[in-house]
């Protein structure tokens, strides 16, 4: 079983008039859409993951002619915003591709600093090909890698939380993790804009998370 991972690249900054009004407020930061289903009327439903204030967001969504009903609510680091809202042809061209073709969305869909939507696919190969050249005009398409897929791994990095994953990418990257060490706390944190004591703790959440998933 083979996966793709590609970036969208939405018209105008967002899927539909909701999701670009959330692109353009500075307070808010899209990080993930962790599912997105069309319903049999016709409209559909989301779940966001992001970074900003339940207050700011709230008010955002109440604005938006689109959003039919919405709940928002902190969780951690992060905010999660169910949103009920009404389909464009965009949305509805997206959302019928994978059930035309027989393949898998692996959530959560993540955004890019850019505002596009970092997509993995799975399924058969050739299947796959033949999805991605059916993608709806006027959405720009990056293909980014491609190979056998293992859920484990990609479930487990889910389980993070938004601050804890970009900890851990840049710890990778700085060579914490190699050995001999190449990095401390203080150099990964120099990256991020953050503290060392600030490194320090979101590592040893993402080590106590990993350890006890993979332990039987």
């Amino acid at each position: 079983m083979r996966y793709v991972t590609f970036v969208l690249i939405p018209p105008d900054g967002g899927l539909h008039p909701s999701d670009r009004r959330l692109a353009e407020e500075s307070d808010v930061t899209r990080t993930a859409l962790h599912d997105i289903n069309r319903l049999d009327d016709g409209t559909a439903v989301t779940l966001y993951r992001l970074d900003g204030t339940v207050e700011r967001i709230e008010t955002i969504l109440d604005d938006c002619a689109d959003v039919l009903a919405h709940n928002v609510s902190a969780t951690g680091d992060s905010v999660h915003a169910y949103v009920h809202f009404e389909t464009n042809d965009v949305v509805a061209g997206l959302l019928a591709v994978p059930h035309a073709h027989g393949i898998i969305l692996d959530t959560p869909i993540e955004f890019t600093p850019r505002g596009g939507l970092r997509i993995t696919v799975v399924g058969e190969e050739t299947t796959i090909r033949e999805t991605i050249g059916t993608v709806p005009d006027g959405i720009g398409l990056k293909l980014e890698e491609t190979g056998e897929y293992e859920p484990s791994a990609q479930r487990l990095f889910a389980r993070l939380t938004t601050r804890q994953q970009e900890t851990l990418k840049a710890a990778i990257e700085a060579g914490y993790y190699e050995v001999p060490r190449r990095a401390t706390h203080a150099d990964i944190a120099e990256r991020l804009d953050r503290t060392g004591g600030t490194v320090g703790e979101h590592l040893r959440k993402i080590e106590a998370a990993v350890l006890t998933a993979i332990v039987p």
